[in-house]
This record gives C-alpha cells, sequence and structure tokens, in this order.
C-alpha cells in the first residue's frame, strides 16, 4: 500500500491563479483542496485538516492575514502555512510572519522556487512527526507506570537549564540545535522498561538484589531498540537516543551500569539526563517513598558532586536551584 499523499489547501480567488498552483501541486503528487476565498478556506481546513496551507493575502470573506490567525487558533497539529501574493511591501511579509505565516514567496513565481519551499515545509513537518512519535513512545511506557505522572516534562526543562549553563561555559558542543535534541530525546532515557514486568516497575517498596539486576537489563533493552532503529534508518537523532538510554545511568566515578564508564568517557547527553533523571526522582513522590524536601534534595545532588554526577552539572545545578525547585513545585504529582 502506498503513503497517504500529504494534504494541501490553496486559498486564491484568482481562478486563473489557483487552477495554476493546484496543476503544479497535483504534478508533484500533492492532494490538493481549493478555495475561492478566505471563508471557504478556514472551512474546509477545519473539515479537512490539511498538513500544509498555501494562501493569498487579499482575498474576499476574510483575508490572508485573518485566515493564518484563526487557522493557528483552531489547528490541533502544527501547519505549514505559506504565503503566495502579489505585494512584496516589507510591512506585508512582517505581518503576515508575524500571524504565523512560515514562508514567503512574492508572484509571479517560479514553479521550481515553489517546489523547494515546500521541500522546506515537508522537512519540517516530518520532524514535528517524529518528534510527536518520540514523545509517544516514551509516554507508552509511562502509562505502566503508576509513579512518573509530569516525569518526562520536567526531565526535559531540567536537561534544558543544564545544558544551557553548559553552553554559557564554554561548552562547544553544546549549540542551540543540540540543545533541542537533548529537549526532545530526553523523554526516551527510560524506553527500555517497556521490557521490564509490571510486579518489578511498580513493586511499591525496594527491590531485592535479583529484581533490581531485572530492572537494570532497561537501558540494555531501549538502546538495543534504538541502535536497531538507527541502522535501518540513518537517523542520527537515533544515536543520539541510544547514548541517552544505555549511558545515563552510567557514574562520574565509574561505578554505574551498564558498562561502568567514567568521567568524560560517558556521552555528555547521558551525563546531563542522568542529574536530571536523579533530581525528579528524589523530588517527587514514587510509590516507594515519599518527595524529599527541598533541602534534602539539594545536599543529594552535591553529595553526588564527582561521584556520581559531573562536577560541572552539579555547579550548573546550584546556580539555578530555585529553577530546578520552581519546575518541581509547577509539574509536581499529587495522586499516586
Amino acid at each position: 500500500m502506498l503513503p497517504p499523499r500529504q494534504k494541501i489547501l490553496v486559498a486564491e480567488d484568482s481562478l486563473s491563479q489557483r487552477v495554476m498552483i493546484s496543476r503544479h501541486l497535483r504534478k508533484w503528487d500533492y492532494d490538493v483542496l481549493e478555495a475561492s476565498d478566505g471563508l471557504e478556506a478556514l472551512s474546509l481546513f477545519r473539515r479537512e485538516s490539511p498538513s500544509i496551507v498555501v494562501t493569498d493575502l487579499d482575498m474576499p470573506g476574510i483575508d490572508g492575514f485573518r485566515l493564518i490567525e484563526a487557522i493557528r487558533k483552531s489547528e490541533i497539529f502544527r501547519t505549514f502555512i505559506i504565503v503566495l501574493s502579489a505585494s512584496d511591501d516589507k510591512s506585508s511579509v512582517v505581518s503576515a510572519l508575524a500571524m504565523g505565516a512560515d514562508d514567503y514567496l512574492v508572484k509571479p513565481y517560479h514553479p521550481d522556487e515553489l517546489e523547494v519551499r515546500l521541500s522546506g515545509a515537508d522537512r519540517v513537518l516530518m520532524l514535528q512527526n517524529q518528534e510527536l512519535l518520540i514523545f509517544a513512545m516514551a509516554q507508552m511506557v509511562d502509562t505502566r507506570s503508576r509513579e512518573t505522572g509530569a516525569h518526562l516534562d520536567r526531565v526535559q526543562f531540567f536537561c534544558r537549564k543544564l545544558a544551557e549553563g553548559l553552553a554559557v561555559m564554554g561548552e562547544e558542543v553544546v549549540t542551540p540545535s543540540w540543545t533541542n535534541q537533548l529537549f526532545s530525546l530526553a523523554p526516551l532515557h527510560d524506553v527500555g522498561k517497556i521490557g521490564i514486568p509490571d510486579a518489578i516497575l511498580n513493586k511499591p517498596g525496594r527491590l531485592s538484589p535479583e529484581e533490581f539486576e531485572v530492572m537494570k537489563e532497561h537501558v540494555t533493552i531501549g538502546a538495543d531498540m534504538f541502535a536497531r532503529i538507527h541502522e535501518k534508518t540513518g537517523y542520527a537523532p537515533f544515536a543520539f537516543a541510544r547514548d541517552i538510554i544505555r549511558y545515563h545511568h552510567e557514574k562520574f566515578n565509574g561505578s554505574g551500569y551498564p558498562e561502568g564508564l567514567s568521567g568524560e568517557s560517558i556521552p555528555l547527553a547521558a551525563r546531563i539526563v542522568a542529574l536530571a533523571d536523579v533530581y525528579d526522582a528524589i523530588s517527587s513522590k514514587r510509590v516507594y517513598k515519599p518527595a524529599f524536601p527541598r533541602e534534602v534534595c539539594w545536599d543529594i545532588i552535591n553529595e553526588g558532586r564527582g561521584t556520581h554526577f559531573d562536577p560541572r552539572m552539579v555547579d550548573i545545578f546550584n546556580e539555578e536551584e530555585s529553577f530546578f525547585w520552581s519546575i518541581v513545585e509547577e509539574y509536581r504529582d499529587f495522586d499516586l
């Protein structure tokens, strides 16, 4: 079975322009919807949920600016909006982008230029869908655990703050795109728990040595899963995710698992997630323990400086502790 074609809405009041644009789009194998004014376009959008919208600005009913605004208010998933207008006035361009347009193309346009812009839209939408899939996979694991609540959200915020601190320190690898990738992929750190029996995953008490050995297998299960996905797709972020999953239980002094790595031999992303994950565990209520007070959490993190955690992570935590605690308070779990 062939994959479904990308659905695209063309909002253009000029019949000749609309026919020409639609002909090009169908040639490029898009599933095209046509609207002759803004109101018809909005009705079609709400009914059909196209992933891309190509719109003129000057239209009857409601103009392109109001259409863009209405789409942004009613969309469920992010829609890529391209303005195709005869106006090259700077204020029109700025206003359209401020309303939420993603791209702006001036008429008369060359079909090749529109095709390139649409290729960019397809890439953006593909990345969005991959991020949704990644978060869905992580949440699938969380639904099996009674302890996690908003765990994924908190860990994401903790990781971003730690990465931003490293960037300030001059860590060259920590660019904005690297930080965004960490933010997107950090929720996968415990995805391997999908292979751990419920009786162990949700045991309301300390695990026995034998049970803990089983629990430790989650890093290998998850890492192997993403290693295979990376091998099949060649998609670099899956290798990034694999390292987070496999190594976030390593300790800076080499006493962690699964490989007993130490220091900077532990991937940087995993060192970040290590502190974020532990801080969330100690500051949140779990089936086997209450949430620890703020001061106790501070002490535990600092006691792990250079043993459990990369010293730089602890230093950043100390500088930003008020932010960390604000996330705990804002995303606190109440019913376990």
